[in-house]
């Protein structure tokens, strides 16, 4: 997205939600957005098969200590 996307799609989301955007926060949260579209850009650039299927949920496991990893 370009400058100018993010600030008008910032801006009409605020405004849809109802949601009071002042001057002190409107470019953090602008860096924030354009942040956030670089990190989708990324994932949407992973060329996907046909046979890929989003996860219907997904459970993080915890990484194993090291006396279960040695078992």
């Amino acid at each position: 997205m370009t400058p100018e996307q993010i600030e008008r799609h910032v801006d009409a989301a605020a405004a849809a939600l109802g949601l009071p955007l002042s001057p002190a926060h409107r470019e953090g949260v602008l860096r924030y957005f354009a942040l956030a579209a670089g990190f989708a850009a990324t994932v949407e650039a992973v060329p996907l098969s046909v046979h890929d299927e989003a996860a219907v949920q997904f459970v993080p496991v915890a990484p194993a200590s090291a006396s279960e990893a040695g078992r």
